[in-house]
């Protein structure tokens, strides 16, 4: 079974085409193969971010995270952790 595909023009800077040549041909794949996979990775990279920062904001507990920044004590920075003033 084939997949339905489709195409579209793709501007690029010519420093980028030639380096993605280049990177496509190390690789031993066409420029449009590379580019198919660089575009899966990114989706996919942004899918799981989205999935585990929405797991995340599930599991928060805002009066929690509240008492604790406002608690008393903890310690100073240390030497090289101070914020810079102005």
């Amino acid at each position: 079974m084939t997949p339905r595909v489709s195409t579209f023009s793709l501007r690029l800077p010519v420093s980028l085409k030639a380096a993605i040549e280049r990177m496509a041909e190390a690789d031993g794949t066409s420029m449009n193969q590379f580019l198919v996979m660089a575009a899966a990775e990114k989706f996919t990279a942004i899918q799981t971010a989205e999935k585990y920062f929405a797991e995340r904001r599930g599991r928060g507990d805002r009066e929690a995270a509240l008492a604790f920044l406002s608690r008393n004590g903890g310690e100073p920075p240390r030497v090289g952790d101070e914020l810079a003033v102005g």
